[in-house]
């Protein structure tokens, strides 16, 4: 009997064991929990807005974004991270040293005024979406913005697309992941809570793969 309760009790230990090792991992634990953190609260920051200052549009906006958030909460659960965690464009310390290392890319002098800079003269062979970006990252194609911004994903399909908080639709975004070498230039097509938002197309063009955040990423406004 005194080998069967030893065995028993081995028998929980093991099953506590496991069960811990399969909780939910938080955003802090792993990179992909991350990304999906931030871009659920992006998405939640939206709607915030849009309720605090409605107009026309906004029910439909966030009754679109709700279905956004949905499905990135199944893309959490899926990835085992804590469902429904939210993090408002969270940045690792860690994470910042890395932008310096852009000499290839003199940004002009006061970034702040990228309203009503016509910055596209380099827009020329910058066909938008390709997202093979060999060798694209050594060229200077427009004024670079939002330095030291992380790019995530929106969770919204449709062709490859972005959405912002401060370019207007119709802008020309050119997004570089420095980690890969990869970038993409896509338009802007509706409002979100962040510099840039890429859609699920536009962001499987650029990501690494398992990865949803780029924390080393150079933004353009080519157009």
């Amino acid at each position: 009997m005194g080998a069967a309760t030893v065995a028993g009790g081995g028998a929980l230990v093991m099953a506590a064991t496991s069960n811990a090792a399969q909780s939910p991992r938080t955003a802090a634990e792993s990179s992909v929990c991350q990304g999906l953190a931030t871009a659920l609260g992006t998405n939640q920051r939206f709607i915030d807005d849009q309720r605090a200052a409605p107009d026309a549009q906004s029910a439909a906006r966030i009754a679109n974004r709700e279905a956004v958030i949905a499905q990135i909460e199944v893309q959490q659960k899926a990835s085992g991270c804590v469902v429904g965690e939210s993090a408002q464009d969270f940045q690792p310390a860690a994470a910042q040293p890395a932008q310096p290392s852009q000499p290839t890319r003199s940004a002009p002098a006061g970034e702040t005024g990228e309203t009503g800079d016509a910055a596209g003269t380099g827009e020329t062979g910058n066909t938008g979406g390709t997202g093979d970006g060999a060798g694209d990252t050594g060229a200077v194609s427009g004024q670079q913005v939002c330095t030291g911004s992380t790019v995530t994903l929106s969770g919204e399909a449709g062709a490859p697309a972005a959405s912002s908080d401060r370019f207007p639709a119709g802008t020309r975004l050119k997004v570089t992941n420095l980690d890969n070498g990869k970038s993409t230039t896509v338009e802007v097509t509706s409002v979100s809570g962040s510099c840039v938002l890429l859609n699920d197309a536009a962001f499987e063009q650029v990501r690494e793969p398992g990865k949803f955040l780029i924390r080393r990423a150079v933004i353009e406004k080519v157009g």
